[in-house]
């Protein structure tokens, strides 16, 4: 046994060389802040009114009533339908507010269907937006349910909106949901986020359908906004935003990813259960510095950023009067109309 200090000579080293001599990460490669890098930007891009995102201090949790190869799974996705006329949502294809919903849908799980995610925020830089298996795992669900891993499908597949309204999701939407849902005899739903806003409608409608006794799931790539929110049972995937039902184009990662929620619905001691993922998204850390980041946006990019996000939110807002959702000042100006 050797009499040296192996702590004498730190002094001599810099932080760097420490960090690899004892095999550190860097500091960076840990969750996404979400919440923060959304308000920065929004700050910065000159909207002086800073979203707060919901929080509850009490959870509700309910059991799973049988076991999943007996029981109904429901699948639910912030995804969207895909619409020839609204311009690009393919691949590649930027923000796409034209693409939006804003009332809650419904698809039959026998069938395949085109849904895609061009209409929310997600990381377009670091995936590819070419893989719907990543954000919309029905054909796993229905593989898992021949194999007897789950009972069945439930007969709907639900779409939730992105609403940034958390009184009308949580009075108009998730009401909706929950009864579709009981109509369909379902025993457990699967709810897959998208954007970041995505995680907060699908953390809120994860905690409305456990209320009324239906045990949930979310896969999310959102840690900070799910568990700020407060939901049952979470599996984080440290996965750039779109991705999380598993890697693009990789049916391992996808299995593993749709089987370890699985396991978390079955295992949950209770509610606030997180379980990551063991996968990582590559070798490097960096895709993590970008997403949002407005301290690598350029000064003299904000003001197209900001012309942007106002024909964005015009775009959401024409949708919304003309679905007949109106959510925030709009509802108060009806009422008082």
């Amino acid at each position: 046994m050797s009499n040296v200090n192996p702590a004498a000579n730190e002094g001599q080293l810099n932080q760097a060389e420490l960090d690899a001599l004892l095999g550190f990460a860097s500091d960076d490669d840990s969750f996404v802040p979400y919440m923060k890098r959304t308000r920065d930007w929004y700050i910065t891009l000159g909207y002086n009114n800073p979203y707060r995102y919901a929080h509850f201090a009490n959870v509700p949790f309910t059991p799973l009533k049988k076991p999943l190869a007996q029981s109904t799974v429901a699948l639910l996705t912030t995804a969207a339908p895909y619409q020839a006329d609204k311009g690009p949502q393919g691949p590649g294809a930027p923000y796409n507010a034209a693409a939006k919903f804003y009332v809650p849908y419904t698809m039959d799980t026998a069938q395949d269907h085109d849904v895609r995610v061009s209409h929310v925020g997600i990381d377009r830089k670091h995936t590819s937006m070419e893989d719907s298996n990543s954000w919309f795992p029905l054909p796993m669900l229905r593989r898992l349910a021949s194999e007897g891993r789950i009972g069945k499908l439930a007969q709907h597949a639900h779409g939730v909106p992105t609403n940034r309204s958390q009184r009308h999701t949580m009075e108009i939407d998730i009401p909706m949901i929950i009864e579709r849902c009981k109509q369909d005899g379902v025993d457990v739903a699967i709810l897959v986020p998208n954007c970041p806003i995505c995680h907060q409608s699908m953390s809120l409608t994860a905690r409305g359908l456990e209320a009324a006794g239906i045990p949930t799931v979310v896969m999310g790539c959102a840690k900070d906004i799910v568990e700020h929110v407060g939901v049952p049972r979470f599996l984080f995937s440290d996965f750039p935003l779109g991705n999380a039902a598993g890697k693009p184009h990789d049916a391992q990662s996808q299995a593993a990813t749709l089987e370890l929620a699985l396991r978390v619905l079955e295992t949950a001691p209770g509610p606030r259960t997180t379980v990551q993922s063991p996968q990582r998204w590559s070798e490097s850390h960096d895709w993590k510095l970008d997403f949002s980041n407005i301290e690598r946006v350029p000064a003299e990019e904000v003001a197209r950023l900001r012309a942007e996000s106002d024909a964005a939110k015009a775009t959401g807002k024409a949708i919304r009067e003309a679905t007949g959702v109106l959510t925030g000042e709009s509802k108060k100006d009806s009422a008082a109309a």
